[in-house]
């Protein structure tokens, strides 16, 4: 044998392995389009790449998921999902090259991540059924047949082919026959794409068009406007109200839930619940309505964060609500003490049933800022507790209220070692002078928010560097349950300096120096910023 004839057959063997990856990501590429097909008819949520995703999620350790929020923010989910496509794609490689030496190996590859797909949907809380697996057993069954199809003509003929290593310098699989195969596969592959696409978007209109007819009726108790002084007219500071665009999101939900508000149904039952109740969204929006301006927070928010934010919510009092359902509180001999709030999408939330019936605005909100709610923030209809963190009171897209006992149930986040009672604890953030600013020296305006939800701001403070504590000028106060805006100016001098600010809720209680990151019940310690002064 020649060394061209050795060069020609490497040339060959290279070419055939670089198709057989080839054919690998096109077969997995085949399955995820077909799958994501079939759950665009089943559920969007049964989709192998969500299933596997919220598995994940679930299975993930708070502290990792604290870490994924901190290093990622609000791109968490995005970065899981790619992550996810990421580890398909080195696998479909993978089981195209073995497919290539082994012939039924990579198509058993791909039909076993299809069950590992189908178990993942099946086991999640929001599972309607064995259909939910459909999508991934389905989408794998085609990638399987689409793999052993296109390696088929990677294959030397059967009667009389030589060895690997005694190929000749001539290819003897079917060049034709695989770009014929993989046409196919790759229209195949774009045709259920796009056919998943058309679906999912024809199923997510009948949930648009209900959001765009809801009418807010004008509320029996309207919020009061905005005392003047409210809001520092200070560049840098964020605004009373937060932008609904601007509103942070946090959840589980890799999918937002789109839900046709004409075929939504909250149930409410359980224990101490003497008159159960299936309510309907008109039935909510003939009720008595509140609009109350409150801020909310999320207990993954690290000291000086930005998962807090202020909005204007609408909705029924859940107070009102329960009392019609028979509820009564603890103290007054009720014997439950949780109120498990459920999504559609599976996720359950604690709140303690006295907290929800002690006189503060606990709402089933269905607006905010003006507008019916948004899908990524719970249409058609969420939790609003002031004083809570959000874990345990802010239940998006709830369909159903259970009364229970802690003692009986734990819900999510509980059984991943969080906090059962979550109240916000007092907080205060720097907003201007950003971290690392280099201000002129002279008078700089040090300004930023400050919250202790359902007990109020009293005082704010703030040091720089090592110096005393000093009064900062509070902003008027709209209710105990939204954050104050605050602003001290500083006589600034050349040179590095730390600011700190601390704050004082309305019990007297100061904002304490001590360091805690999110788990189990919401981060503390003060906010600092460093800046040079020019």
């Amino acid at each position: 044998m020649t060394d061209d004839d050795r060069t020609t057959r490497t040339a060959h063997r290279g070419l055939r392995r670089t198709l057989a990856a080839l054919s690998g990501l096109l077969a997995g590429c085949t399955a995820l389009a077909v799958a994501e097909l079939v759950a665009a008819w089943v559920r969007p949520q049964a989709g192998p790449v969500v299933a596997v995703g919220g598995a994940a999620i679930d299975r993930t350790p708070a502290a990792v998921k604290d870490w994924a929020i901190r290093s990622f923010g609000t791109a968490d989910k995005l970065v899981l999902q790619l992550g996810i496509l990421t580890a398909l794609a080195v696998l479909a490689v993978t089981l195209g090259l073995l497919n290539l030496r082994h012939r039924y190996a990579g198509a058993a590859g791909v039909l076993l991540l299809g069950a590992v797909g189908a178990a993942a949907a099946t086991s999640r809380p929001d599972s309607t059924g064995p259909a939910d697996a459909l999508p991934s057993l389905l989408g794998a069954v085609t990638g399987a047949l689409a793999l052993h199809l296109l390696l088929g003509h990677l294959r030397p003929p059967a009667a009389g082919a030589p060895a690997p290593d005694a190929l000749p310098p001539a290819p003897t699989w079917d060049r034709r026959g695989f770009v014929t195969a993989a046409t196919a596969v790759a229209a195949t592959t774009a045709g259920a794409g796009l056919a998943g696409r058309a679906l999912k978007r024809d199923r997510g209109q009948d949930a648009a068009a209900s959001r765009a007819h809801v009418v807010l009726p004008a509320p029996a108790s309207p919020a009061r406007p905005v005392p003047k002084g409210a809001q520092l007219r200070l560049p840098g500071v964020s605004p009373f109200l937060t932008p609904t665009e601007d509103f942070y999101r946090v959840d589980t939900a890799l999918v937002v839930p789109k839900v046709d508000a004409t075929a939504w149904r909250l149930r409410v039952h359980g224990t101490g619940v003497t008159r159960p109740a299936t309510l309907t969204f008109d039935d909510l929006l003939r009720r008595e309505l509140i609009e109350r301006d409150i801020t909310l927070t999320c207990v993954s928010n690290e000291v000086g964060g930005p998962y807090v934010g202020n909005a204007r919510w609408i909705g029924v009092r859940l107070a009102d609500l329960l009392a019609d359902c028979g509820v009564r509180p603890p103290s007054r001999g009720g014997p439950a003490d949780q109120l498990v709030a459920r999504s559609v999408d599976g996720m359950t939330l604690g709140s303690p049933v006295e907290d929800v019936l002690d006189g503060r605005d606990a709402l089933l909100a269905v607006g905010m800022n003006g507008q019916p709610l948004p899908f990524d923030h719970g249409f058609p209809v969420r939790m609003v507790v002031p004083g809570l963190y959000g874990y345990v009171s802010a239940c998006k897209w709830i369909e159903d209220i259970e009364l229970t006992t802690f003692a009986d149930y734990d819900t999510y986040w509980v059984k991943r070692d969080w906090a059962r009672e979550a109240p916000v604890k007092t907080q205060s953030r720097i907003d201007t002078p950003k971290p690392f600013a280099r201000p002129r020296a002279g008078t700089v305006m040090v300004a930023g928010v400050a919250w202790a939800q359902h007990r109020g701001i009293d005082e704010v403070e703030v040091r720089v560097d090592d110096g005393p504590w000093q009064r900062a000028r509070l902003a008027a106060e709209d209710s105990r349950d939204t954050w104050r805006q605050w602003s001290f100016p500083w006589r600034a001098t050349k040179g590095g300096h730390t600011l700190a600010v601390r704050a004082t809720d309305r019990s007297g209680a100061v904002q304490t120096e001590r360091r805690a990151r999110p788990i189990p019940d919401g981060a503390s310690g003060w906010h600092s910023v460093v800046v040079t002064v020019d």
